[in-house]
This record gives C-alpha cells, structure tokens and sequence, in this order.
C-alpha cells in the first residue's frame, strides 16, 4: 500500500525522468491537481513549498492496479469482465477505443474480446505542466485502425474527474464517429454518463462523509 510520502516520492522519480504533470497524474492515477501537489512538495521545482494545511492538500484518491497490469493473465481476465459490461451498449460495434497509456492494454483485450479493431487516443493531459489544458490538444495515434465515422467503445482505466473522457468522446465525433459507451476499471466520481454516452465501471468509488 501506498502512503502520502511513498506518492511524493514516485512523483519526484516521474518528474527527474522528464515526465509532464499531467503524465504524471495519468502515471499515479490521480487528478492534474494532485499530481502538482505531488510534484512542488517532492523539491523537485523551483518553487517554494507550499505550507501544507487541511484547505491546501489535495481531495483526492489514489488508484494503484499495478498487481492487475503486471500479470497477463489478471490483466485478460479483468479486460473481459470490462468487455462483457460495455457489450450491452450498441450493436455490430466494429472499433474500441483505448486511451493512452494504461488504457490501451484494456482495450486490446476488450478489442479482442468483442472482435473490433483497435484504435489509440493519447490526451491532452500529456503535454500538460501548467497553464490552461484547453490550449492544447491530444490526438490519434496512427498505427492503430482511424475512426472512420464509425461507431465505438472508449476504454480506459481510471476516471478522476472526466475531463479525459470528455476530450476522446469530442475528438470521436469531431473524426465523425459515435462513442455508444465507456468503460474503467474505477470510477472515481460515480459518473453514469458523459455528454450523453453511459459510463460502466467495475468499480465505483463513493466518499463518505458529513456534511458541516
């Protein structure tokens, strides 16, 4: 398991190796805010630490899957459970749509399992570091099968706040496809749908707690 300091210490690794924030916060499975907090409490920027307090420190949670996607196996079986909850959405789909990174594994295997071809979105959140994320753009990769107007599943491993999720449907429908469903691994903000596609997840995080 994971503590605070265990995350700042991956995140400071991350960041000496090059890795944008938003990298960064696709790596550790937590949300842009997150992986800055990460990253200026690490030392390993130029700015000054921020004192930490209740208000400051980041509302998030973090997903670690590394035991699933370490093993061929685990990954298959996990991949088939996702294949078999987004099959419900849409008939004669032909084409899944991974996200990148860590949703591409999932979506070969779901790919296979469905029998449609492979297509690969790497997001905006990549190249993010600081700054408005809507000044930059993500893009399909081309060695895997184009849109094509086509209908299609997404796939992808992890929903933080759905802004991911939000971008792949836009940039779907801008190659004149149609996303019919989404499917994770874990759901962080219990989402059903976005912009109109149903979400499904294998698990949906809930936080509890009182309202002052």
């Amino acid at each position: 398991m994971k503590n605070v300091d265990t995350l700042i210490e991956s995140a400071a690794e991350l960041a000496e190796r090059g890795l944008s924030k938003g990298e960064i916060a696709d790596e550790l499975n937590v949300s842009r805010e997150t992986a800055s907090w990460l990253v200026e409490r690490s030392g390993t920027t130029s700015e000054p630490e921020p004192r930490i307090t209740e208000a400051t420190s980041p509302q998030d949670i973090h997903v670690d899957w590394k035991d699933i996607g370490r093993d061929s196996n685990r990954l298959t079986h996990v991949s088939q459970a996702m294949a078999d909850i987004i099959s419900k959405e849409g008939k004669n789909v032909r084409l899944t749509v991974g996200i990148e990174k860590a949703g591409v594994p999932l979506a070969t295997i779901v790919a296979r399992e469905l029998d449609t071809d492979l297509s690969a979105y790497a997001p905006a959140k990549h190249q993010w570091d600081e700054g408005d994320i809507d000044d930059l753009g993500g893009g399909f990769s081309r060695n895997f099968s184009p849109i094509n107007d086509q209908e299609c599943y997404i796939v992808d491993d992890t929903i933080t706040s759905g802004t991911t999720l939000r971008e792949t449907i836009k940039a779907i429908r801008a190659r004149g496809g149609e996303p019919v469903g989404c499917v994770v691994l874990v759901d962080k903000q219990g989402l059903e749908e976005i912009d109109g596609v149903p979400v499904y997840s294998l698990i949906n995080v809930v936080s509890v707690g009182r309202e002052e």
